[in-house]
């Protein structure tokens, strides 16, 4: 028994022994299995991280979803700008009044509301192996900053008066559809997984009732674009005539001088495609349309031809009335800038104006305009003869509607001092030659902020002395045709609180001046300082 007791330990041993073993190797075993999953996990998290965006070759068909969200206009932020002070109402042809936009500003709408641009999304980081010492190797994530998002094509926002569309890529424009396509490009792999679409009116006023709407749109495939009938190795400018044009101020005001800073850029190598032509004024103004663009204007509206382009611009666009801001886009521009353009256009002489030196015996030309219609002046011979007392050679200007305009410009350039009652007529400002000196006559009945807006700023701009004679109640032809117990005499702030149409109707439509000499005469003398200094 002590024997087998004996031998029966020693197998007990053994066995504990053979335990012990196999106990460490499968704890080495299972740490080990602990540790490569461990390291596994860890690499399959870091390549699915919520942060992490997969991005696609260049070969690779774009994903129903895209990487990073397209941003519609509508998710843009508004350009912080400084509210703009309400414009005032204008004269219109048969006095007829501007639409007012109270706010001045864009309002917002279902297709444009305002929101804040996200931050950009990063992308799928790549995979940059560390060699730790042993067979494995592990990835750890570099960051990379995805690619910018697309700026949208048409830039609605902002407290303008007008849309615009500036589009750099190849486009279609439909005329009489009054539609301009956008084919997905070769960058973006032929395909727009978020085609966009604006209508603008292509005119500085877009509230302006009348005026047509055109319809940018971006097509989804390369497929939709329908084939080029007429290729044009030159962009277009998509605009808008129609609206108050026809009033001479407003010729300049809402078309011209934002088309000037619209085609100007292209020097000539663009091409002008018009919706609500108005043929008198491509005639009237053919010279400086020639100058902005080299090539034949496109009638929109009856065009049926699918014309190719390689880029377009949409819409024209309003710095502030009759004027430019340089610091506003495109920026860089000016008055003296856009009136030297004119006498380039119509080869005008003068870009200074006299210099008057006593005993010299050269006299100063002023010129007169006359107004055929309200707001004349009654009494131009007298004052004729008082401006050549003062010392000045004076010529009437009265310039048809019909003529052409480089004609009666060249008339203005000659002159020294312009002078002229409130009205589109005093619009050939623009052509006198820079630092010579302008005489707004502003009629009775409070309309000082009209005319400093229409006529005084921009006369400032444009590097002329300017003016400004308000009319008293008895240089006003209301006093004999209404009475003097008739509110428009006795209370002109009555008739503004009445609204524009009253206004235009008595200060505008029915008023005549007739000015009083002897308060008129230090405005000249001051005028023949001017052209001293």
């Amino acid at each position: 028994m002590m024997g087998g007791d004996h031998g029966g330990g020693k197998l007990v041993k053994s066995l504990r022994g053979a335990a012990q073993k196999y106990v460490g190797v499968a704890f080495f075993l299972g740490f080990f299995l602990v540790l490569l999953t461990y390291f596994t996990l860890s690499e399959q998290f870091a390549i699915a991280a919520p942060n992490a965006i997969r991005r696609t070759s260049p070969a690779s068909p774009t994903p129903a979803t895209p990487a990073v969200a397209e941003r519609t206009p509508t998710q843009l932020p508004v350009k912080e700008e400084e509210a703009p002070k309400p414009k005032p109402e204008h004269e219109q042809v048969q006095e007829k009044p501007p639409p007012v936009d109270e706010t001045e500003g864009h309002t917002q709408t279902e297709e444009s509301p305002t929101q804040t641009e996200e931050s950009p999304t990063q992308t799928e980081q790549d995979q940059t192996p560390i060699d730790d010492g042993g067979s494995s190797r592990l990835t750890v994530p570099v960051a990379e900053e995805s690619a910018p998002a697309k700026k949208p094509a048409c830039d609605i926002q902002g407290p303008w008066a007008s849309d615009v569309c500036d589009v750099s890529v190849n486009v279609r424009i439909h005329g009489s559809e009054r539609t301009v396509l956008i084919p997905p490009t070769i960058e973006s792999g032929g395909s727009n997984p978020n085609p966009q679409s604006w209508s603008i009116v292509p005119y500085s006023r877009k509230h302006q009732s009348g005026m047509n709407v055109v319809t940018v749109r971006e097509l989804a495939t390369a497929a939709e674009a329908p084939a080029c009938a007429v290729t044009s190795q030159v962009p277009a400018l998509v605009v808008a005539m129609g609206g108050l044009t026809g009033n001479y101020w407003h010729d300049f005001s809402d078309i011209m001088i934002p088309l000037y800073l619209q085609a100007v850029r292209f020097d000539g190598e663009v091409q002008l495609v018009v919706t609500n032509i108005q043929r008198w004024y491509v005639g009237k103004y053919r010279h400086i349309l020639a100058r902005l663009s080299r090539y034949e204007v496109v009638d929109m509206d009856k065009d049926d031809q699918i014309r190719c382009f390689p880029g377009a611009v949409v819409g024209i666009r309003m710095h502030k009335e009759f004027s430019i801001d340089p610091e506003k886009e495109p920026t860089g521009h000016s008055m003296p800038e856009f009136t030297k353009f004119l006498r380039t256009v119509f080869a005008l002489p003068r870009a200074a104006p006299v210099r008057v030196v006593d005993g010299s015996g050269k006299k100063p030309r002023m010129m007169i305009i006359s107004r055929r219609h309200p707001r004349k002046l009654l009494n131009v011979a007298e004052v004729t003869a008082l401006a050549e007392r003062v010392g000045f050679e004076v010529v009437i200007g009265d310039p048809p509607f019909n003529v052409d305009v480089g004609d009666f410009a060249r008339e203005v350039n000659g002159a020294d001092v312009l002078v002229g009652v409130h009205g589109a007529g005093l619009t050939n400002s623009l052509f006198l030659p820079t630092g010579a000196v302008f005489i707004q006559v502003v009629p009775y009945g409070k309309m000082e902020h009209i005319g400093e807006v229409d006529f005084g700023v921009p006369a400032v701009d444009m590097g002329l002395k300017y003016m400004a004679y308000s009319c008293g109640v008895e240089e006003s032809s209301l006093v004999d045709t209404l009475g003097r117990d008739h509110p428009a005499v006795k209370d002109p702030e009555s008739i503004h609180r009445s609204g524009w149409n009253k206004v235009a109707e008595y200060y505008l439509g029915r008023q005549d001046v007739k000015l009083d000499l002897e308060r008129f005469e230090p405005v000249l003398l001051k005028a023949m300082a001017m052209l001293r200094e």
